[in-house]
């Protein structure tokens, strides 16, 4: 082979080498080009498509989020309104099973009275008419087999007689009933007695399922309670002992003050030591109960005269089987209040002395309710001298009957 031919093909072979190379990376950079090109477009679409799904995402959960806080809005208001609703609903049927569970109280009354072959009160034959009739207030004097003297002085004085007291009931709403139970012996010497006696006055509530005695008068006040507001339909449930004086009208005009309130319980509220010695007045068997020894009893009304509200004596009457009795009577009743949303109206009127303190308050203007002596827990030899307080102390019979309740 020739020089000239060697070179030639030298060149031709180093021309396609630089050639080679050149070409291979003009593909290179138009292959990285047109990657970028493939890729960005792609990308910058997508992105801007996620973008605006995200916004309208967006827009839509913050319209929810708005049409959510508005719907709880409204949904709060109703649900408020019906939680308004349902209370009502729910005091209007707990008074209308209050209603109907005295309504079968006075019933059970009558009819063990027929089935016992006990003598059927005036009272509670009458249930049914009486029923329909609204009082201002039911009186129960607390009296016991061996008073009889004492009620003859209440009669004599502060408690109208025959066609005043039933005007009293038909023109006041006032009931006044001396309150007593039966004697250990049933149909005894002593029924008998008090059976002739509410026979020519009428004006007795016999307690059927009460058998009299001294340490039984926590178990009285409830039955008489229960009693009472099964026969008469009252705004207020009075009891007093047959041994205080009472100006009625001004009694009335009292509790009238007092109506509006859905519980209240009115008297002269005191806070007396619980007294733990055996054998002493007014001893309280249970006072270990009270806290240490020389504690003193929760407020509560004094026990010669004090009054409720129809609500208070509703729930004695329907939870009269588990409320404890403690030894004295006045206590007892204190503590079924104790834990009830209940208001004490604390009212010194209803505990004034014997003369001269009623006489002097009443001169002043300031007629008392009751007056009797803290000495003997209610007039010293009352049988005596009632008529003395009531000439005194006394409101005057034209008071009653000119009185507006």
């Amino acid at each position: 082979m020739s020089f000239k031919s060697k070179t030639e093909q030298s060149s031709r072979s180093f021309v396609s080498k630089k050639w080679t190379f050149l070409l291979c990376l003009s593909c290179f950079c138009a292959g990285i080009l047109f990657t970028n090109r493939m890729v960005a477009v792609p990308e910058s679409k997508a992105i801007m498509r996620t973008t605006a799904v995200e916004a309208e995402k967006l827009k839509l959960i913050s319209e929810g989020c708005n049409l959510k806080a508005k719907g709880e809005k409204h949904v709060s208001k109703d649900i408020i309104g019906e939680v308004f609703k349902t209370h009502h609903a729910i005091q209007t049927l707990d008074k209308t099973i209050s209603n109907l569970e005295m309504e079968l109280a006075a019933a059970r009354a009558a009819q063990e009275s027929l089935h016992g072959g006990s003598p059927l009160s005036e009272d509670v034959s009458r249930v049914g008419s009486s029923r329909k009739r609204k009082y201002l207030m039911v009186i129960g004097i607390n009296t016991a087999f061996s008073s009889r003297k004492r009620r003859d002085s209440v009669r004599a004085t502060w408690m109208p007689q025959g066609e005043k007291r039933k005007k009293l009931e038909d023109e006041k709403g006032i009931i006044v009933r001396f309150v007593i139970g039966h004697s250990a012996t049933s149909g005894g010497i002593l029924d008998r007695a008090i059976e002739a006696e509410d026979k020519k006055h009428g004006d007795f509530l016999r307690l059927q399922d009460h058998v009299e005695g001294y340490l039984e008068l926590s178990a009285k006040t409830k039955i008489y309670f229960a009693t009472s507001i099964a026969l008469w339909d009252a705004d207020f449930y009075v009891k007093v002992d047959d041994d205080v004086h009472v100006n009625i009208a001004t009694l009335g005009e009292t509790l009238v003050r007092n109506r509006k309130k859905p519980r209240v319980y009115i008297g002269c509220m005191k806070s007396g030591p619980v007294l733990s010695q055996k054998g002493v007045r007014y001893h309280e068997p249970e006072h270990w109960k009270f806290g240490e020894t020389g504690n003193k009893y929760f407020r509560h009304a004094t026990g010669q005269l004090y009054a409720i509200s129809k609500d208070l004596a509703s729930y004695i009457s329907i939870n009269q089987h588990v409320l404890h009795k403690y030894a004295n009577e006045d206590v007892s009743l204190g503590s079924w209040f104790i834990g009830l949303d209940v208001e004490h109206v604390d009212d010194r009127r209803l505990c004034c002395g014997t003369p001269p303190d009623c006489e002097w308050k009443a001169q002043a203007g300031n007629i008392c309710v009751a007056s009797f002596d803290w000495t003997c827990s209610g007039i010293c030899r009352s049988a005596d001298r009632i008529k003395e307080v009531h000439r005194r102390c006394g409101e005057g019979e034209n008071a009653l009957w000119s009185a507006t309740f």
